[in-house]
């Protein structure tokens, strides 16, 4: 035990070394912040920051303008937590105006871009009873800009956060629960199962992935669990031929043959000495893994078969806007690109800071 924890305070201490395996485990942890507290940070606390205002879609970064943001009076209850942690259900109306005025109880403004003074809009203030107040007009910045169809920029790039961390997480958990357990059995017992698993990992090769992928979606159906189980049915693959291998190697070591000596079952062999002595490429291709699984979700959001609308996710974001490129407007598609290159980035070179100081030889 004491060598197992030295080995481990070896592997630490060269991890530290690395510079960009810290800055990219740091990165990674902040990102992991934000997307849990996504609608803390988010301009747009309502729910998937959905608040459309078409009159100011398509804006450049940093664009200001005047806002009536109107109470909803057909509000329900919802708990502090959901409001919290899965957005506002029931957010106020954001309008965005030119001008304003406000005569005995209503309030006259223009629409954002309206220039002709006869074209005012009226709002009864009576209505809101108290409600209503100065502080519901104000100036608000879109730091990101607004998409297409004028929503916050910024905050659906938060909340979209939260839909590749969560296929990262749930795709690479399956992936090693079916490679450790297929890979596992496989180089254990070798002979009739080890064939039967490698033909089922051979076929399973063979199919391109994001075919595969397609067609699992397909026959499970569009939406956002779907595309959870479909990128873990497609990943365990490769973590289970690395297990098969390692575990075939480790099975010849003594302390193996000492605790089937002593006759402990099969399946405590497995879990308790060999396993956890194979673990370290595991790691390595896990952090792999998750950057496939950020890039294969936003290829299929993409082709429209991933997370589906009004759900923000990175790869449906350049969808939306990959056309705007030759309109003048390429931030809209390169923001998120930007944010799945930096996310996948991270994980790669986190993986390659773990390979490193895992590796023995060194």
């Amino acid at each position: 035990m004491k060598e197992n924890s030295s080995l481990q305070s070896l592997a630490l201490q060269k991890f530290k070394k690395n510079l960009w395996g810290v800055l990219s485990f740091w990165f990674i942890v902040l990102c992991l912040f934000v997307g849990i507290f996504a609608y803390f940070f988010a301009p747009d606390s309502s729910e998937n920051a959905n608040t459309m205002a078409l009159s100011i879609h398509s804006k450049s970064p940093g664009f200001s303008t005047k806002v009536i943001e109107i109470p909803n009076l057909n509000s329900g209850e919802q708990s502090w937590l959901s409001r919290s942690f899965l957005g506002n259900k029931y957010a106020n109306e954001i309008i965005p105006i030119e001008s304003y005025r406000e005569k005995d109880d209503k309030l006259f403004y223009r629409d954002y871009g309206v220039k002709d003074p006869s074209l005012e809009n009226e709002l009864d203030l009576n209505k809101y009873n108290s409600n209503f107040s100065s502080e519901h007009i104000y100036t608000k910045t879109f730091w990101l800009g607004t998409d297409k169809y004028g929503r916050d920029l910024l905050s659906r790039m938060l909340i979209g956060l939260r839909i590749s961390f969560s296929v990262g997480f749930i795709s690479v958990f399956i992936s090693l629960v079916l490679g450790l357990f297929l890979g596992s059995i496989s180089g254990y017992y070798g002979g009739k199962i080890d064939a039967a698993v490698m033909w089922l990992i051979n076929v399973t090769w063979s199919i391109p992935t994001l075919l595969l992928v397609i067609a699992i979606t397909l026959a499970l159906g569009k939406g956002f669990w779907q595309v959870f189980i479909a990128v873990g049915l497609t990943m365990w693959v490769e973590v289970a031929r690395v297990v098969r291998g390692q575990v075939m190697s480790v099975k010849s070591f003594q302390f193996v043959t000492a605790a089937r000596a002593l006759g402990f079952k099969n399946q405590r062999i497995i879990i308790k000495h060999i396993l956890p002595n194979v673990l370290a490429p595991v790691i390595v291709i896990s952090a792999a893994n998750f950057a496939a699984a950020i890039l294969i979700e936003s290829g299929l959001s993409f082709l429209g078969i991933g997370a589906q609308p009004p759900t923000p996710s990175w790869g449906a974001m350049i969808k939306d806007h990959y056309s705007y490129i030759i309109l003048g407007k390429a931030y809209l598609a390169i923001i998120p690109g930007l944010g799945i290159m930096s996310l996948v980035m991270a994980f790669m070179l986190i993986g390659n800071a773990l390979r490193d100081a895992l590796d023995v030889k060194n």
